[in-house]
């Protein structure tokens, strides 16, 4: 028996199928999903979906959204994502440093609006980063 997985953003159906495993960045950590799962909904943050299907993982960028789990079933909905396959590993290493040099120029300030969306864009690169590596 498999799950039915579907890894949906507002502009394009990332993925649709099956895996025989699901692990999804939570907000409170890793979270596993195998058949028979406990039916639960959870708020996801940026991060690396990973799917086992026989032998072979697959790795997709998320940036934040929710996932439910309903009778073998697993729907995530995320404001974007990306197939780890699809993305240029120096592109997304060369992102990688430039959002962290925009992180780093905040070291010490006060929180403010500009500091956040910087590190949303540093979870967002180091997310598609780790995909494209796998």
């Amino acid at each position: 028996m498999t799950l039915t997985l579907r890894v949906l953003a507002p502009d394009q159906s990332v993925f649709d199928g099956s895996a025989d495993e699901v692990i999804l960045p939570s907000t409170t950590g890793q979270v596993g999903i195998l058949t028979g799962h406990v039916s639960m909904l959870t708020a996801l943050d940026s991060g690396v979906l990973r799917l086992r299907e026989g032998n072979t993982w697959t790795a997709i960028a998320l940036s934040g959204g929710f996932a439910e789990v309903e009778a073998n079933e697993v729907t995530v909905l995320v404001n974007s994502a990306q197939l780890g396959s699809s993305i240029d590993t120096a592109t997304a290493e060369k992102d990688y440093e430039q959002a962290r040099q925009a992180f780093d120029s905040f070291e010490g300030k006060p929180s403010s609006p500009e500091k956040v969306k910087a590190e949303q864009a540093l979870a967002r690169s180091s997310a598609r980063l780790a995909a494209s590596r796998g």
